[in-house]
């Protein structure tokens, strides 16, 4: 039994020497997932303590789920619920709205012949991916907001189209954030995310498209019986992650667009976290809601690949 053994872990030393060139290659993503995803793990703790800074984490007393506790039921509750409605709400208006954007991009791109014309539009609709969150942000309120009225070009487009009232400050009107923060994520990243799409999309054979137009099928059906049946296994796994990152809303979008008037509206988890964790100092709740933010997140992401399982064949693991 022990030279079995002796011999499975020369067998992985033999391996891994012959291969040495990936494995140094492999190094450094392994050491930066080490550092900054799997170490920090250690500050969830936080959660379950009365966190003191001067004391830090093995110092602090332990109060179980005490911050969990107030967070839902405590001082906090309404405005972390607010929050967590938020966030739903528009990873769910991103998923419906958002999701598609790039899968017809992909379809576009892949209809192109023109090589050259293709590649020039395709850089364009990725370029805004590559700019910062505050030169988009600050790019979409110059579209709509300048001084004490609306002067921006799509403000001012949006009134004469009776599609908003006339006078409407839409920056500070809580039911107009959701659609300028979804619109302005669709923006920068629905063309990068086109690629994956784009990718599977030349990854189909040219056989199937032939065979189809030899029976007579048009474009549409080229789509349906084509294309998305060679998309799927694709589309199962974008999906399944787009799931479970419903509740991850990003705070930099948010903090730049949003204000006192339309925090009913945007304040989402992560700036709930920020607002009370840091600016607040209250570490302990911040953290409590953060961990709860992951764990429905995980459960999500989880159900998610089972479904698909059960129903497709095609999943994560």
């Amino acid at each position: 039994m022990k030279e079995k053994r002796q011999n499975k872990v020369l067998g992985y030393i033999k391996i891994i020497v012959s291969d040495w060139r990936l494995y140094v290659l492999l190094a450094p993503l392994i050491i930066w997932f080490l550092l900054w995803m799997y170490k920090p793990m250690g500050g969830l703790l936080i959660a379950f303590k009365n966190y003191q800074p001067n004391l830090g984490v093995k110092g602090s007393d332990w109060v179980g789920f005490n911050n969990f506790i107030s967070l839902m039921a405590g001082p906090y509750a309404d405005q972390f619920w607010r929050a967590f409605r938020n966030t739903f709400l528009i990873s769910l208006y991103g998923l419906i709205f958002g999701f598609p954007i790039p899968i017809i991009l992909a379809l576009f791109f892949g209809e192109i012949n023109n090589k050259l014309y293709r590649n020039i539009t395709q850089t364009m609709t990725y370029l805004p991916h590559f700019l910062s969150e505050v030169t988009i942000t600050g790019l979409a309120l110059t579209l709509l907001y300048s001084g004490e009225v609306n002067t921006g070009i799509i403000a001012s487009l949006l009134q004469q189209l009776h599609l908003v009232p006339e006078g409407t400050k839409i920056i500070q009107n809580a039911n107009y954030f959701r659609p300028l923060y979804i619109i302005t994520g669709i923006w920068k990243e629905a063309g990068y995310s086109s690629i994956v799409y784009f990718a599977a999309i030349m990854g189909i054979s040219p056989v199937l498209y032939e065979a189809i137009r030899i029976d007579g099928g048009n474009k549409l059906q080229e789509i349906r019986y084509v294309t998305f049946p060679g998309m799927a296994p694709t589309l199962t796994i974008m999906i399944i992650l787009r799931i479970g990152s419903m509740l991850s809303v990003g705070y930099e979008r948010i903090i730049l667009l949003y204000n006192e008037n339309t925090y009913q509206t945007a304040d989402v988890i992560s700036t709930f976290v920020y607002r009370v964790g840091l600016e607040g100092g209250n570490q302990a709740l911040g953290a409590s809601a953060g961990m709860f933010n992951a764990l429905i997140g995980f459960a999500l992401v989880v159900g998610a690949n089972f479904i698909s399982r059960q129903i497709t064949e095609t999943s994560l693991w």
